[in-house]
């Protein structure tokens, strides 16, 4: 009588196992979401003109080969309602970097229907109530902008049992990114458009990184041009590892800059104007100062003498400090020391920015004060505008710059790290423009940036194959994020606008 109670037993747990693995099964396809979308209608004035439009806010999923979705893009779209021909409008795909950031910064910063306003003089900004105020300097009156925030940030998130380091990762988030263009385009009926993709910081290695994803191989989705802000797109310029005195080249005409800005050029008077003194901290650097740091022991005491003399008259660090560094000044360690005996540190995104560390004798600073001073601002504003502007309402945090995808990002884009070496996307770019003749490319550079130095973006423009007849270069005095100095911004819209005509 035992063996058919035990089989009885059997069959009951064979027929539990057989109706839950349906469920088990289907476990992770019912907990995805279906996208939130909000569209609303507004009006504008751009450039003096009056602009109908309409904002698309919320999720597009990325699907994987089964057509399952494994990740949820959050992007805010501006598309122009009142064009004459919406399908000739240019389409500008719009970025931050981190990696790790949201597109809030170029969102409510320089190129949307609405601006946070700060003080222009590098003022710290304190709590709300903060400026949100009408951009009429937005370019939405001649090309819609599509505002994406990659996996990991903002609202965006992997789905199902995707985790996020699947999306972390130079090509990985290349391949990600592009992957939401080719569904925006396809859904929106925007494939003849001409398509620019604009990114900022990271944000420009990402531009990098796409070009070859988005351009190379059948199937191409070719661009019309990438508008690089605050660029790094070699980080051999600005990687402070041991043995690479590259960047102790590049960073100096930054250092130049700012020593000008904080009134500490010894010699101010023998210069008429800040873009005089760069071109000769620029000529210094070029040649003098990376002869020394080429030749090591082999440079003369003479020679060594000469370059410490410079670098003093450049930088206004002591001379005995700059001897102590062996002449290779690392980016923190001028941050710190610049305004030292003032007890002052300097932001490192916008060195006209200071603060004060509890810790004056420190080699590094506790906190960008670049940073903390406008991080507050930007995240109530936007959170404000997405409630009261957009109708974008959501409990779940939305992460403006997440240290979680920073930590777990991977740097390789192929191959091994011996392989590759530096990561550099320059050549893609280069590579773009030999296969696509119209491929042009803006740069946006910040004289006061120490995150991503102009003469480091000089140095990539120049070397790797670029075609330098379609790359046109700007200059401004500001920081990493120069929209912030509104004299800058204005000339930054300006000079887009008339890249975009070109």
């Amino acid at each position: 009588m035992r063996y058919p109670a035990l089989l009885l037993s059997l069959l009951l747990l064979i027929s539990a196992a057989a109706t839950s693995a349906p469920d088990e099964a289907n476990k992770v396809e019912l907990e995805i979401p279906e996208p939130l979308i909000s569209v609303t209608d507004h009006k504008g004035k751009f450039n003096g003109s009056s602009v109908s439009y309409q904002v698309s806010a919320g999720d597009i999923y990325l699907k994987d080969a089964k057509g399952k979705p494994k990740a949820s893009i959050f992007h805010v779209a501006y598309t122009r309602t009142n064009a004459k021909d919406s399908t000739s409008r240019p389409l500008l795909f719009v970025f931050n970097g981190g990696p790790g950031s949201s597109s809030v910064w170029l969102h409510m910063g320089v190129f949307g229907p609405k601006r946070v306003v700060l003080p222009s003089d590098a003022e710290r900004v304190g709590a709300a109530p903060f400026n949100l105020a009408d951009n009429p300097l937005s370019i939405l009156d001649s090309a819609d902008l599509v505002f994406i925030d990659p996996v990991g940030t903002g609202y965006s998130k992997p789905l199902g049992s995707n985790e996020g380091k699947t999306f972390w990762g130079v090509k990985e988030d290349a391949q990600a990114m592009s992957e939401f263009i080719r569904i925006y385009i396809t859904q929106n009926n925007r494939w003849n458009s001409p398509k620019y993709l604009v990114g900022e910081s990271y944000g420009t290695t990402r531009a990098g990184a796409m070009v070859r994803e988005l351009q190379e191989g059948w199937g191409s989705i070719d661009l019309n041009g990438i508008m690089l802000i605050s660029s790094i797109v070699d980080f051999q310029t600005g990687d402070f590892t041991p043995g690479n005195d590259l960047p102790y080249v590049t960073f100096l005409p930054t250092y130049a800059a700012t020593a000008w800005y904080h009134g500490k050029v010894p010699d101010k008077s023998k210069w008429q104007t800040l873009d005089a003194f760069i071109k000769d901290s620029r000529d210094f650097a070029l040649n003098e100062y990376a002869s020394v740091l080429l030749k090591g022991a082999l440079a003369t005491t003479q020679q060594v003498n000469d370059v410490v003399e410079k670098l003093h008259s450049f930088t206004g660090l002591k001379k005995s400090y700059i001897r102590q560094t062996d002449l290779r000044i690392k980016e923190f360690f001028f941050m710190k020391e610049l305004l030292r005996d003032e007890g002052k540190v300097i932001g490192r995104l916008d060195s006209r920015y200071l603060g004060e560390d509890a810790d004056a004798v420190s080699d590094s600073m506790e906190a960008d004060p670049s940073s903390y001073a406008i991080d507050g601002a930007y995240t109530a504003a936007t959170q404000y505008y997405f409630a009261n502007e957009i109708n974008v309402k959501r409990d779940e945090p939305y992460n403006i710059l997440s240290g979680e995808v920073f930590s777990n990002w991977n740097w390789l884009y192929g191959g091994s790290a011996r392989s590759q070496g530096f990561l550099n996307v320059t050549p893609f770019i280069a590579t773009g423009m030999r296969q696509n003749k119209d491929f042009r490319v803006f740069v946006a550079n910040g004289y006061y940036d120490l995150a991503t130095p102009f003469f480091a973006t000089e140095h990539s423009m120049n070397h790797n194959g670029i075609d330098l007849n379609r790359v046109t270069m700007k200059y401004y005095e500001a920081g990493h994020m120069m929209y912030i100095h509104q004299p800058s911004l204005e000339a930054l819209v300006k000079d887009i606008r008339e890249f975009l005509t070109q």
